[in-house]
Formats: C-alpha cells, sequence, structure tokens
C-alpha cells in the first residue's frame, strides 16, 4: 500500500473501529456481542496453536534445563569437593599411621643402640649440585645438626650427612656408588668395607680372603674413629651372593641393604654416638625354624591288618589282651624258674 492520505484515513479508521471493538467486548461481558467471533477465531487457530506450543516446548525445557545447569553444577562442584576434602582426609590419616610407624621404628632402633637421634622429614631427592643419590631433610645446623653424622631409620644404615644449611642438611646415600662404610659380620666379626651400587646390591670386600661367608649372613657398621662419620652396630643388609674363593687376599660378597631407599619418609640423624658398641644386638631376630613333625613308625607282620591310629593307641593302654604270652620284663620273675630253685 503506497503512503496517501487515503491510506492514513483507512489506517486511522481501522484503528478506531478495533479500539471501539474492544470497547464493546470489555462492557459486554459474557453476553459481548463479539463472543461469537472470538470462539470461531479459536476453533480456527486452536490446533495451530496447540502444534506451536509442541513445537515450543522441547525448546522451553532446554532452555530451563539450561538456566537450572547453573545450579546442578554448583552441586556437583560442592559434592567433588566434599569428596576430595574426606579422600584427602583419609589419605592424611593412612600418612599418619605410616609414619607413626616409622618414627616407632627409629625410637626402637636408637634404644637399642643406645643412639641419641633427631627425627628427620625427607622434604627432597638428589641434589642441586650434582646427580649423587641423596636426599634433603628438613633439619640442619639451627638442630644441631653438622656434616659426617650417621642417618639412620627404624631398618638400618640410611647414609651420612654431607652438606648441613641453617634449616636442612644432605644426606648422601648408602647406595650411592661413591658411599663406603666399614662393615663388621655378625658372630664371626670378619671385617669388610660396603661400597654402593645405585639400585644393585652393595658389594662388600672382605679383608680376608678365605673367610667363611653364606647366603644369608648379615653385617652392621664397624664404627668409625670418633663416631664421625659411622656410629658401630647399626643394621646393614644380608649377604645375597657369595663369590668364590680365589686366590685374591680380599673375597667380596653382596649385600642386599634392610631399608627401602625408594620410600624413604622419617630418618633419624644420630647426634649423640653410644657409651659402647651395641655390637650385633641392633639386628632384629631371626624369624624361628619350625619344629620339624615327629614320625610314627607302625610295624605289621604279614597276613595282619594294620590297626587304625585310634585301635593303635587304646591296645598300648590296656595292655596285652587276655591269653596273649608276654615275655618277663627286668625284675619280672618266671614262675618255672621259681618252683626249680
Amino acid at each position: 500500500m503506497r503512503d496517501t492520505r487515503e491510506s492514513r484515513l483507512l489506517l486511522v479508521l481501522l484503528i478506531a473501529i478495533a479500539f471501539a471493538l474492544i470497547t464493546v467486548d470489555i462492557r459486554g461481558g459474557e453476553e459481548s456481542p463479539v463472543d461469537g467471533a472470538r470462539q470461531a477465531a479459536a476453533t480456527v487457530f486452536g490446533p495451530v496453536e496447540n502444534g506451536v506450543a509442541a513445537a515450543v516446548d522441547p525448546i522451553g525445557n532446554a532452555i530451563g534445563a539450561v538456566r537450572d545447569s547453573g545450579e546442578r553444577h554448583d552441586r556437583i562442584s560442592v559434592l567433588e569437593r566434599e569428596n576430595a576434602e574426606l579422600k584427602a582426609r583419609l589419605g592424611s590419616d593412612d600418612r599418619n599411621r605410616s609414619r607413626a610407624r616409622e618414627l616407632d621404628g627409629i625410637l626402637k632402633t636408637a634404644a637399642a643402640g643406645q643412639y641419641g637421634i633427631k627425627g628427620a622429614e625427607v622434604i627432597a631427592i638428589g641434589a642441586a649440585q650434582g646427580f649423587s643419590w641423596t636426599v634433603t631433610i628438613d633439619i640442619g645446623s639451627n638442630d644441631g645438626i653438622a656434616r659426617d653424622m650417621t642417618v639412620l631409620n627404624g631398618d638400618g644404615l640410611v647414609g651420612r650427612v654431607t652438606t648441613v644449611g641453617p634449616d636442612t642438611a644432605t644426606v648422601l646415600l648408602a647406595i650411592d656408588p661413591d658411599f663406603t662404610v666399614g662393615t663388621r659380620m655378625e658372630k664371626t666379626n670378619e671385617l669388610g668395607f660396603a661400597t654402593g651400587q645405585g639400585d644393585r646390591p652393595l658389594s662388600v670386600q672382605l679383608l680376608n680372603g678365605k673367610a667363611k661367608v653364606k647366603k644369608g649372613d648379615r653385617l652392621v657398621t664397624f664404627g668409625s674413629q670418633a663416631d664421625r662419620p659411622f656410629v658401630p652396630g647399626v643394621p646393614v643388609g644380608e649377604i645375597v651372593r657369595v663369590e668364590p674363593l680365589g686366590g685374591d687376599l680380599t673375597r667380596n660378597v653382596y649385600v642386599r641393604p634392610y631399608v627401602g631407599f625408594s620410600k624413604l619418609d622419617i630418618v633419624g640423624v644420630v647426634v649423640k654416638a653410644p657409651r659402647s658398641d651395641p655390637r650385633d644386638t641392633v639386628l632384629p631376630p631371626k624369624p624361628a625354624k619350625p619344629k620339624p613333625t615327629p614320625t610314627v613308625t607302625v610295624t605289621v607282620t604279614p597276613g595282619q591288618t594294620p590297626p587304625e591310629n585310634g585301635e593303635q593307641e587304646r591296645a598300648q593302654d590296656d595292655g596285652p589282651s587276655p591269653g596273649s604270652s608276654q615275655s618277663p620284663g627286668n625284675g619280672d620273675t618266671d614262675p618255672a624258674v621259681q618252683n626249680d630253685e
């Protein structure tokens, strides 16, 4: 439609008629003269509206889901956070129990050897200045730690202190190739030197090339002059392989260390040496050998059925049956011999 004077008058007329119909409809209420027209329109356009509503409902539901997803996400986040906190708390409790057991083992070792120790926690692995097998502990010179002090745990020898700072110290582990410690065999007192070989067993060179050693024999530290860097009596490990005898003056054996170096956590630094050499007292007791099972021998004559266990025991308890012959025992007198006399 072109924008002319007639079109504008027509638009105004239609608006006026619309307002008039609205006014008549409102004033008429339920008896409105346009009610019939409204019903006819509802009849015609009702199915169309339902179809449109059905098509739009999934979209509305999706919009509602998006609107509610924020709340659901918040609830899920809260549950995940609470779950993580619970797991952390349970993990912390397990770790605390494990560390309590480690500390208890260190205290028992220190008590057996009469070592004065200070507990420390391993806080780092490896040294910044090289690639040696070392750990860093959380105590230093402010705690009375000095260079060349023995470090142990509840299982045995861990290493020695090499570098000390105000609040931390570096420990050279016994498995480092540059680590060497004097050793003494349990019971035989054979002396030697143990050297670290990384993740392989320690190599121990015995001073006596003809020393009698076998797999399972155990070693402890021999000790150093003035107890630096090693105090005596700390368990080192047990022999797992023995080289055959040769013509050399020394003899090599291989020792599995008691300490698990891959899971170090709590250690003790010996700040006070024992008054006397504890010798082998710090070594754990060897497990008792199982007692052999007793065997019972039963002699059966040919053609006789061997008795059951219960029948055999009853026969031994009741003695000989009536009518059976029995040779006289020690101290018994034969009646026939007695009559002849």
